[in-house]
């Protein structure tokens, strides 16, 4: 069977750039529309037997009317080319009020035909598929759940979340023994799985989160592993998009394809992708296909420690203007608080004028320490004489700091005579 799967499509995010004229969306949202598109086309395109989105439609638990029906627009297609499609609950799609709908409920209410939601964990047959293949899902499970599942609030989050692995651990067991032994099995999830990489490579480890165990999801029993949540694309058991990757393929893959678009400056230096698979019972073929079009995060960085040519300094700092063209672009500076009146803003906004977006982070430095004179102890400072040291070490103006210190005089002396009248006798 050919199965698609995909996940962390977060169509909404809008936090970046302007909107369409034609449209009224905001351009960021096309950005993420366009991806879709591509991967609703390749499965229609090439009759996949199965769509798995693992999770995260939205960025929003209360997505806008707006960004609803862009989505519903898509998944319908998906369901009008009579192509079973499975919707996973994950943490951007669910309410923590309980009670509350899912942000993809409407498919279900609906009964809208070949496509189905993942809303609690169970074991979708063959029969209620429609193929010759099984699914287990697993979606995300809110930590109200969970201590609605413990039945207790004084258990520690490390040990609450022990005690979910654990009984999610003996779920899978227990649905792997109800399995057809002769049909593929695959398994989706929305959630961290144990030794899982993302944002700036930090490891994902047991105890601050709900976590799997790496050997839950690497059960020879299962045939394919489709995970949302964490947007760095791998595969946890083997090779993952890289094609100069030697890592030996073990079965089953265990793949996060990671978001469809990139979300953030942490994902600046990542491809997007969505997975094809050809999965047959003990045999998987995986192939990553790499989203076109993805729109440049850029970022820069520069530490200023010549006053002179500060503009040109700022420009030489920022790429060549055909590769900001049209990115989003972040220029770091950090430089000494009496450089401040020496950035001209406006002026190398207009030099990255081709940007998408440009953000000028600013960081001005002040030394923070000040050394007394030799033999001169801090605790023979009078309360004045330390706060004039303190501005000395934050660099304010002389004349505020004139200004400033005759209040703190002032201040002092009032108190002062506050606490002599108050004195008995």
């Amino acid at each position: 069977m050919k199965l698609l799967h995909f996940a962390d499509a977060h169509i909404d995010m809008a936090n970046y750039g302007r909107h369409d004229p034609q449209t009224g969306l905001p351009l960021r949202v096309l950005d993420f529309l366009k991806s879709l598109d591509t991967i609703i086309d390749t499965a229609i395109d090439e009759k996949v037997d199965l769509v798995i989105f693992a999770g995260d439609a939205y960025k929003d638990r209360a997505p806008a009317p707006t960004f609803q029906r862009e989505w519903g627009k898509r998944i319908m297609r998906l369901s009008e080319a009579k192509i079973p499609t499975l919707l996973l609950i994950g943490n951007h799609d669910l309410s923590p009020s309980i009670g509350r709908a899912n942000a993809v409920q409407e498919f279900d209410t609906l009964q809208v035909p070949y496509v189905r939601v993942i809303a609690k964990p169970g074991l979708v047959t063959a029969q209620q598929l429609g193929i010759p293949a099984q699914v287990i899902g697993l979606p995300w499970v809110s930590r109200s759940g969970l201590m609605a599942a413990i039945e207790t609030e004084e258990v520690a989050p490390a040990e609450i979340f022990s005690e979910i692995e654990a009984r999610l651990t003996e779920l899978v067991q227990g649905y792997l023994e109800k399995i057809d032994p002769a049909l593929p099995v695959i398994l989706t999830a929305h959630t961290s799985v144990q030794g899982a990489t993302y944002g700036a490579e930090r490891m994902v480890m047991l105890g601050a989160d709900l976590v799997l165990p790496g050997s839950l999801v690497r059960d020879p029993r299962l045939d394919y592993v489709a995970l949302g949540h964490i947007h760095k694309p791998q595969n946890l058991n083997g090779p993952g998009p890289d094609p100069k990757d030697e890592t030996i393929y073990a079965h089953p893959p265990v793949i996060y394809p990671g978001s469809i678009e990139r979300v953030d400056f942490g994902e600046a230096h990542d491809n997007k992708f969505f997975i094809v698979a050809e999965v047959e019972r003990g045999k998987t073929n995986v192939e990553w296909r790499k989203l076109k079009g993805i729109r440049p995060f850029v970022e820069a960085y520069l530490k200023l420690e010549s006053a002179e040519n500060v503009s040109d300094q700022l420009k030489a700092a920022l790429p060549a203007a055909k590769i900001i063209k049209e990115a989003i672009v972040k220029l770091t500076v950090e430089y000494p608080r009496d450089f401040e009146k020496l950035i001209n803003e406006a002026e190398i906004r207009a030099h990255a004028a081709e940007a998408f977006e440009f953000h000028l982070v600013k960081r001005p430095q002040m030394e923070n320490r000040v050394r007394l004179a030799d033999g001169q102890n801090i605790a023979s400072l009078s309360p004045l004489e330390l706060l004039e040291k303190y501005w000395e070490a934050s660099h304010t103006d002389a004349v505020e700091v004139d200004v400033l210190q005759k209040l703190a005089g002032q201040v002092l002396s009032d108190e002062n005579e506050a606490t002599i009248s108050e004195e008995p006798g």
